[in-house]
């Protein structure tokens, strides 16, 4: 499968190895096709991995990932070019964090509105699927805790799309949580800053931390 990847940072590398090392091919895109960060990784990663524009990216993946900066979906997304998401599912893994008053960040988008109903009002005829926001790329792939593998939650308006992530999910090694439609990206985007400041509980700051759900 041919995976496209928006962003350079820590999630777009980190998630754009992982499904390399499952036998994917994967081109991550960045404004500038020169991007030192893509080209670096590209270069590390292997003849699977690729770089170029947010536009070549969006138009290379069967499925595409959304990795960049929650306060830049727009901006990234419109370079790319709507039309090039058409039909495909796109993972969103973003969270609109705002830093403006430091660390803890609060949500720039929060209330009745959403990231992730953003983005899928942006990419009308994309199969929007929130997933990996609520935990840090350190443990994005292959997760390793002493309770057992936690678990991820997941939320769009598209069933079969869903199924799809779900099964990305479990090779990646997680548990699945279906939390509903799109605009329950509003609670997993929450879920994020109480991810953080889990982390901010302590000093220094540990990031070594995931979610699980527990049933009987």
């Amino acid at each position: 499968m041919k995976i496209g990847i928006l962003g350079t940072g820590d999630v777009g590398k980190t998630l754009g190895k992982a499904f390399v090392a499952l036998g994917h091919e994967v081109k991550m895109g960045s404004r500038d096709a020169k991007n030192d960060k893509a080209l670096a990784w590209a270069k590390e990663t292997g003849p699977k991995a690729s770089a170029g524009t947010f536009a070549d990216a969006a138009a290379f993946g069967d499925i595409v990932v959304l990795a960049t900066l929650g306060i830049a979906n727009e901006s990234a997304l419109t370079m790319a070019g709507c039309d090039r998401f058409r039909g495909k599912v796109v993972i969103d893994t973003t969270n609109p964090l705002d830093f403006s008053k430091g660390v803890p960040p609060t949500l720039a988008v929060s209330g009745h509105d959403s990231a992730g109903e953003r983005v899928q009002i942006l990419l009308p005829e994309a199969r929007v699927v929130k997933a990996f926001n609520t935990v840090g790329s350190l443990h994005m792939f292959r997760p390793d805790f002493p309770g057992g593998p936690p678990d991820m939650f997941i939320c769009g308006n598209d069933a079969e799309a869903k199924k799809q992530v779900a099964g990305i999910l479990k090779d990646f090694g997680w548990g699945v949580i279906d939390s509903g439609g799109i605009e329950s990206s509003r609670y997993l985007e929450a879920m994020c800053l109480v991810w953080v400041l889990h982390a901010f509980s302590s000093t220094p700051p540990t990031w070594n931390h995931a979610f699980k759900v527990l049933m009987k």
